[in-house]
């Protein structure tokens, strides 16, 4: 179980609002060997484990499990203000900002989406969707290979997205570790590609098994690589019977007014949690 990967005190989580420039600490989920266990931003990187052997697992369920009660506090924040929240997960390179981009140009006059984006470095995510006219947050995970609900929670503090808006939370690019850790999201979507392999399902069964949608991307590209769509189609019922697949490409247009459509389809009924 990945809960104390990436662990240093080198590297503390920041989160930047990119409308005025502020940089400030990210608190994440901490817990010590002692058994406390508290959010703050100055000490460690990410979620540290003191421990060795047996205790580990048990104090990765602590960590988990702080994590899951600030989800819950996330959850009922975007509840209160009628707020659609999707997680956005990816391998490294899938196209989500470039996904995000699009949807973000298409969508933007008539869907208020507000984005906070999570990488280990860089504005660069950041300020490309500030060009597209999101207002947008930049979390900094340092050495941290995912984002936790208390850098979420910090996160929207700066972001104060309004009441009836979708907030997408694009994640660092990682097919394990975000798959545990719940932000208090409605879903998550999963973003794949073709340029991957077709055999991604049962590689990252988990988050497969986390998501409420894939979106196939880059499905221009299905001439020029070696991807097998009904493969890859098969072991995603393998994997969880019930996920919806849409093809898309961010690039040339395909398929997003399936994705748009399921986007309505969200805001139409946000009190509806999804498995």
């Amino acid at each position: 179980m990945c809960t104390h990967c990436g662990c240093s005190d080198d590297a503390t989580p920041t989160v930047t609002d990119l409308q005025s420039g502020q940089t400030a600490p990210a608190p994440v989920v901490h817990v010590h060997e002692h058994g406390h266990d508290h959010d703050h931003a100055q000490d460690h990187g990410q979620a540290h484990v003191h421990a060795h052997g047996g205790t580990t697992i048990r104090l990765d369920q602590q960590i988990l499990a702080k994590n899951n009660r600030l989800a819950e506090r996330n959850r009922g924040w975007f509840l209160g203000r009628n707020i659609v929240a999707l997680n956005l997960v990816s391998a490294p390179g899938s196209g989500k900002t470039t996904l995000l981009e699009r949807t973000l140009r298409d969508l933007g006059g008539e869907v208020p989406i507000q984005v906070v984006e999570g990488d280990q470095a860089t504005l660069n995510d950041a300020r490309r969707i500030q060009a597209a006219g999101g207002k947008v947050v930049q979390i900094n995970t340092g050495a941290g290979c995912h984002l936790d609900a208390a850098m979420l929670g910090r996160g929207l503090q700066m972001l104060d997205p309004p009441a009836d808006s979708v907030v997408m939370i694009e994640n660092v690019g990682n097919l394990v570790c975000p798959a545990l850790f719940d932000l208090g999201e409605r879903a998550k979507v999963l973003i794949a590609s073709v340029t991957e392999g077709d055999d991604k399902p049962i590689k990252y069964p988990h988050m497969f098994r986390a998501s409420a949608l894939v979106l196939l991307n880059k499905i221009d590209l299905l001439p020029h690589v070696s991807f097998d769509r009904a493969r890859f189609a098969e072991l995603v019922r393998q994997v969880n019977p019930t996920l919806p697949i849409l093809d898309v490409s961010a690039t040339r247009g395909d398929g997003l007014a399936d994705w748009y459509a399921w986007l309505r389809d969200q805001r139409a009924r946000p009190e509806r949690l999804l498995e």
